[in-house]
């Protein structure tokens, strides 16, 4: 008997907004991945929407131990553990011992440093969370953060961002901690009207880049699609390089068909009805 390699998905669930496990959890199945998540929040909408709208937030703190609890006296096994947004920097802790508790050998973690876009930090993302995130990113296999967690990341100012593929690769080996993890930067840019994203593969030690045509509008939940389809190649055994050529080709493809229909920014991309394209490129 075949199973499907499972994924235990660490993230928030936004009720309205494409983004975070409404986006996981189908794209993973989609690329026959089983997700278990394992939510830190509980959103009525994710925060792009207007902020004089008045939003409902549960924090899952107390649900995620007791989940990580039932999981583990049930016996069950990971083939990749995700973690994403976090409500608070104590729930860095909860994770962590999830870690401890079902990473093994072969064990995958793949670990988006949710904490700021734009050159600025998320309101929600304190300095003392901050901390949190790159302690848990120091724990990870691979790490996905895009040009403000990058910066975020090492200290670096966001006016220093990496204009050439030189300093995109010093920066990929700062954030790989000298080899230590792979690494894939979202964001990057090296010529007018491209956009894409450079890795490195601790595996093999190389370093590439996928770029694809700069669309003129960005919407929410865009780096969990991103990141959802890197992870499941990799469950799927590919390289890195081509997970992320896969992954950008992608959410370009979303982008561009959302931008063609006209629907408000905050809903996220269409990325359903693409589905179909992207069990295609796996068949």
């Amino acid at each position: 008997m075949i199973l499907a390699p499972r994924a235990a998905a660490i993230h928030d669930l936004s009720a309205l907004g494409r983004c975070s496990m409404t986006v996981i959890l189908p794209v993973l199945s989609a690329m026959g991945v089983q997700c278990c998540p394992l939510l830190t929040a509980s959103l009525s909408a994710h925060t792009g929407f207007p902020a004089s709208s008045r939003g409902v937030i549960l924090d899952m703190t107390a649900q995620m131990e007791r989940t990580a609890a039932h999981w583990e006296e049930l016996g069950i096994t990971f083939d990749a553990i995700y973690s994403g947004f976090l409500a608070s920097e104590a729930q860095a802790e909860i994770i962590l011992q999830f870690f401890r508790r079902f990473r093994r050998p072969g064990t995958l973690v793949l670990t988006d440093p949710v904490m700021g876009d734009h050159g600025k930090p998320y309101r929600t993302c304190t300095p003392a969370l901050r901390r949190a995130v790159a302690e848990l990113a120091e724990q990870a296999d691979v790490i996905t953060p895009n040009l403000t967690e990058a910066a975020l990341l090492l200290g670096e100012d966001y006016s220093n961002l990496p204009q050439t593929w030189a300093e995109a690769q010093e920066w990929l080996h700062r954030l790989s901690l000298n080899g230590r993890r792979s690494v894939v930067l979202t964001g990057v840019s090296f010529a007018e009207g491209q956009v894409g994203a450079a890795c490195l593969d601790t595996a093999s030690g190389q370093m590439s880049f996928a770029m694809t045509r700069r669309e003129p509008m960005q919407f929410p939940g865009t780096g969990d699609l991103f990141a959802s389809i890197l992870l499941g190649g990799l469950l799927r055994g590919e390289a890195l390089d081509a997970a992320n050529r896969r992954a950008v080709q992608f959410v370009q493809l979303c982008v561009a068909r959302t931008i063609a229909l006209g629907t408000p920014s905050a809903e996220g991309v269409q990325f359903e009805p693409l589905l179909k394209e992207l069990i295609r490129t796996i068949s």
